[in-house]
């Protein structure tokens, strides 16, 4: 069996992207945060449909709403879109196939009845909070009639 060949190219980079979070980064706490302190409790890390292999950064299951708050650097914004200067096709490569899985996951989720909400980054926390409460305090109200 052949060794394992990193498809970092140098030592400091691998050690440099391990160090990446996938859960709990900086943007998705401080959205958090506010859904917290506005009372709205929600899962986090969660998939929200058990046969796909997706996780959803915050989920409010009552209400079959999934919350994605997509980091600039890995879903390629449009905004803050970086070319790799180092294994530039790889990461080309990447980064189309995060987006196309994102679009896959909005799309098999809306299907399945959820309501999909994606954010960047780069947004702010507290606007990103309030169009998720929002967007909660709509669908509980339909919740609660039925």
């Amino acid at each position: 069996m052949p060794a394992y060949e990193s498809w970092a190219s140098s030592p400091a980079s691998r050690r440099v992207m391990q160090g990446n979070r996938s859960r709990d980064t900086s943007p998705e706490l401080a959205v958090r945060r506010v859904l917290h302190a506005a009372g709205l409790r929600y899962r986090v890390a969660y998939r929200p449909e058990r046969s796909l292999r997706r996780t959803a950064d915050i989920v409010f299951t009552k209400q079959r709403i999934a919350v994605f708050i997509d980091g600039c650097y890995w879903h390629a914004c449009p905004e803050h879109r970086t070319v790799a200067q180092s294994n530039a096709t790889y990461w080309s490569e990447k980064l189309a196939g995060n987006v196309a899985r994102d679009a896959d996951t909005t799309e098999r989720l809306q299907e399945a009845g959820w309501t999909v909400l994606r954010f960047w980054e780069h947004e702010d926390p507290g606007d990103v909070a309030t169009a998720v409460a929002a967007t909660v305090r709509n669908l509980s109200a339909g919740v609660k009639r039925r």
